[in-house]
């Protein structure tokens, strides 16, 4: 299992208690830009100092696994769309790095947001991850463990989409739900521009 967590506004003590409660050994930094303004706990460089001190190895992946892109072909109208992104081959190159460190390390992808619904950390690495066979825990603000499949369903019935007649055979409700959140989150060039 590979697990995400947010570091959202915790003080860094109360972080990495939630990193040993759920034994987590290992942050995979999956955000493009690795620096916070208003919580400087969480810039790569404390942070990794931080965590070496309590036994927790700290990798940088966000160059590989982040949500923003460089490569132009990953954008439409000005937005990354994150099934481009997934099938480049640094994208890819990430998630091999993950799989490969995840047969010797409990892993936990960390990113800025709280919610995961709310991050590419469950709407675009989760995915692909889940697709390649692993399990995914989301440990949630409050330390609890919300599987994928949870964190999905809760998606589903926020869109509407949970209750599909069981007759239901255009699309694929789990799809348009990745779609839709995307369209909510996903990084674009008026993000560049503030």
């Amino acid at each position: 299992m590979i697990y995400t967590i947010g570091h959202s506004t915790h003080l860094i003590e109360n972080f990495v208690s939630l990193l040993q409660t759920h034994k987590i050994n290992a942050i995979a930094d999956v955000r493009s830009v690795p620096y916070s303004r208003r919580h400087p706990q969480f810039n790569c460089d404390v942070l990794n100092e931080t965590l070496k001190e309590q036994g927790i190895a700290y990798v940088y992946l966000g160059k590989e696994l982040g949500g923003r892109s460089d490569e132009p072909g990953c954008y439409e109208n000005g937005q990354v769309k994150y099934r481009l992104l997934a099938k480049t081959p640094l994208f890819r190159s990430g998630i091999e790095r993950l799989l490969d460190g995840s047969s010797r390390n409990k892993i936990a992808l960390m990113c800025a947001e709280r919610e995961p619904l709310n991050c590419h950390r469950a709407i675009l690495v989760a995915r692909e991850l889940v697709e390649v066979g692993l399990d995914i825990g989301h440990i949630l603000y409050n330390g609890q463990l919300e599987t994928h499949d949870m964190t999905m369903k809760r998606l589903l019935k926020q869109l509407g989409l949970l209750e599909q007649d069981m007759f239901y055979t255009e699309g694929n409700p789990e799809a348009e739900a990745y779609a839709a959140q995307e369209k909510l989150i996903a990084y674009t060039d008026e993000d560049r521009a503030s």
